[in-house]
């Protein structure tokens, strides 16, 4: 493997990992707010609407999928190195087992734990074909798409994510750019096709998003089968929304563009456990106010992104990688890994 394409690929992951952070925040914050129902035809509801048709469910993909493919290059390069890669990544795993324990305690809806577990029965199919991880992969998401269950549809998508990584697309990117076309144009027509296909069952007015089983009411079962279908096409949506970045960042000025976005990536651990503790801190000066309101929560998000953004462009000017990160590694391997930078020392 090449420098340069290593490098390439991993900074386009890098770019991925910013803009999965970016979106998700967007619906953990609801969760952990619980922001009032919106007035009717409202800016609020408006947004309600907005949320349900293009953040939920997809950038929580886009993470699992991130993922595999974090799982695959792990294992690749501790065995390349002549480590044994199956109890380093036994460790790293238990370690997002105890941080991911710790922070459901503050955010429920957390994804860490979940990773953490679904990375256990990762380790099998490493050394199967790439094709049958393909086909399995596709298979579930497939099945749990149709079922609507977002928490089964996490492996298949981390699944998916290794296949992804054992045929060395993120390599490759440079050859298969047509293909990338040809994909990121079927999945945008796809996404559309669903798009409009959920817009059909979209609510009459705003609605508290919860899936509720055995209920007759003919409003909260519309609200069912909108939040369903969203499950349903999220994972297309997602693989648009991956296309078109990955298409973008082959132009140099994007890259410059978006350049913050790698910084935030690089630093996903930090950043995503920092969104947590940001979020409680706005929640607890909002609650002074007596309500929360849907509109509140994206300013809050907007502001929550801009420190870290910046937080994490000063840190790595001074760090190799993020505090987290730094000490996840170190448990992984056992030893305290560089921090500085060597012009920093």
């Amino acid at each position: 493997m090449e420098k340069t394409q290593l490098q390439q690929r991993i900074d386009i992951l890098d770019y991925l990992r910013g803009f999965a952070l970016l979106g998700i925040i967007f619906m953990n914050i609801i969760s952990m707010m619980s922001p009032e129902l919106p007035a009717l035809n409202s800016q609020d509801a408006a947004y309600q609407r907005f949320l349900y048709l293009f953040v939920e469910g997809r950038f929580y993909s886009i993470f699992s999928f991130l993922f595999g493919i974090g799982f695959y290059i792990f294992m690749t390069r501790a065995l390349a190195k002549g480590n044994n890669g199956y109890i380093l990544f036994l460790r790293r795993i238990v370690a997002l087992l105890a941080i991911g324990f710790i922070h459901q305690m503050f955010q429920p809806g957390e994804a860490l734990a979940l990773y953490a577990i679904c990375g256990l029965l990762l380790i099998p199919f490493y050394k199967l074909p790439k094709h049958i991880n393909l086909l399995i992969a596709l298979a579930g998401i497939i099945v749990f798409s149709y079922l609507g269950n977002k928490l089964l549809l996490t492996f298949p998508l981390i699944l998916l994510g290794l296949a992804v990584g054992q045929y060395r697309v993120f390599e490759r990117l440079s050859s298969l750019h047509k293909h990338i076309w040809g994909f990121t144009i079927i999945m945008l027509m796809l996404s559309a096709v669903g798009l409009w296909y959920q817009v059909q069952y979209l609510p009459s007015k705003p609605f508290f998003p919860y899936l509720l089983g055995g209920v007759l009411d003919p409003f909260l079962i519309q609200v069912n089968q909108f939040l369903n279908i969203g499950i349903m096409i999220g994972p297309i949506v997602s693989a648009s929304f991956i296309g078109i970045l990955i298409l973008l960042l082959q132009l140099k000025a994007v890259q410059t563009l978006l350049a913050p976005l790698k910084y935030y990536g690089r630093m996903a651990l930090t950043n995503y456990l920092s969104q947590t503790v940001l979020i409680l801190l706005a929640a607890q000066w909002l609650q002074q106010s007596g309500t929360t309101t849907y509109m509140q929560t994206f300013y809050v998000c907007f502001a929550i992104h801009l420190i870290l953004i910046l937080f994490s462009m000063a840190w790595l000017r001074l760090f190799k990688i993020g505090p987290m990160e730094w000490l996840w590694r170190a448990v992984t391997y056992m030893q305290v890994p560089p921090l500085f930078k060597k012009n920093m020392k």
